[in-house]
């Protein structure tokens, strides 16, 4: 390889974060929710070489940004040759372009960001189905949205036919037509899945799931409950793909327990979709363990966000709050706070000595009729 070659190969563009606060976000502390942010940059394994926030007032339906932040913005990547701008809010599609074509670089936004990362992690064939699935579905959205470079035809005009298809047009056919073939295979999956669900009906075996926010430790709860090695990582969306394992307490067995996807602060509805078949699985739980960092600042706001998705997709099942990395804080400030959530329990899940009262309840629960 000559000197040429590898100073290209090893080149990295400059990729900059636009932390925003807009006026529709009510999360109480704003810091933790743009840490949250880079964490989701990091988990995509991109390292950004500069960082803006800024707090709106109000959102421009064109740009998203109001004309100051729009020119200070510019200014930004302009003075550190920013190549890549990724954005801790969702755009539409006109502002995203608006934006690009604005800023002369690439804009990327909250829900591309989590589609990546999602792609990333898939490893399942469920899971890269459901992904591609909902990809395909965002990058739609995003292909109505583009100009006149797309209108043109890639036809001619005939005597008879007419004028030919456009470029956008056979795009969105092929994009259709990849989706509905992803669909087809999904069924396919969902079947399966189906048998393994009508097979545990038989056998009455209960049936306990944990939910939560991205993070909140629920693998590695999973792991410590059965002796497991399911990957448990310090990433935003680690895990993706359901694992279920038996559960057995103090010798004797419980049942099932299943980890879940992790849910986050305006999740890409098309991934709600595309997973649906997959949190399924929670409308046939006994018991829904609902995992809690009560180490972050937006925990509240957290179970908010886990309340609100379940309520979307018709969830409601008997629910036991785990309070987790109780050894990060101190818990006695929160006591008045907590008694909101019942049942509840305290966990440090660095130990099986920190979850001694999750075993104790799970000991002596039982599934009601």
């Amino acid at each position: 390889m000559s000197r040429k070659e590898a100073i290209t190969t090893n080149y990295l563009p400059k990729i900059g974060l636009l932390g925003v606060h807009t006026p529709y976000n009510r999360i109480k502390n704003i810091q933790s929710y743009y840490q949250e942010f880079k964490e989701l940059v990091k988990s995509n394994n991109i390292i950004p070489t500069d960082e803006i926030f800024f707090k709106l007032r109000d959102v421009n339906p064109v740009y998203f940004l109001t004309k100051g932040k729009l020119d200070e913005l510019k200014d930004f990547c302009q003075k550190n040759k920013i190549e890549r701008l990724i954005i801790s809010e969702p755009l539409t599609s006109q502002q995203e372009r608006n934006l690009g074509d604005y800023l002369d670089c690439e804009v990327a936004d909250r829900t591309q960001l989590i589609l990546e990362i999602f792609e990333k992690h898939a490893h399942s064939a469920e899971g890269k189905t459901q992904v591609e699935i909902a990809m395909l579905t965002y990058k739609k959205t995003r292909l109505a949205g583009k100009g006149i470079h797309l209108s043109q035809q890639s036809g001619v005009v005939g005597k008879i036919g007419g004028s030919g298809e456009t470029i956008k047009e056979r795009e969105t056919r092929d994009i259709n037509r990849k989706i509905h073939t992803l669909k087809k295979q999904l069924i396919k999956i969902q079947k399966t899945r189906e048998v393994q669900r009508k097979n545990r009906f038989r056998s009455n075996v209960p049936h306990i799931c944990l939910i939560g926010y991205t993070n909140a430790g629920k693998s590695t709860l999973l792991n410590l409950l059965t002796k497991s090695n399911v990957l448990a990582q310090d990433h935003l969306f680690a895990t993706l793909d359901t694992t279920t394992r038996e559960l057995y307490i103090n010798g004797k067995k419980k049942g099932i327990i299943s980890d879940s996807v992790g849910f986050i602060q305006q999740l890409p509805h098309n991934l709600i979709e595309a997973f649906k078949s997959t949190l399924d699985e929670l409308h046939y739980a006994d018991l829904l363990l609902h995992v809690v960092d009560i180490s972050d600042l937006n925990w509240e706001d957290h179970i908010q966000i886990v309340h609100e998705i379940l309520e979307e997709l018709g969830i409601h099942k008997q629910i036991l709050y785990i309070f987790n990395k109780t050894d990060k804080i101190e818990v006695t400030e929160l006591t008045s706070q907590l008694q909101v959530y019942q049942p509840h329990v305290l966990t440090c899940s660095k130990s099986k000595d920190g979850i001694k009262k999750l075993i104790n309840f799970l000991s002596s629960w039982k599934r009601s009729n």
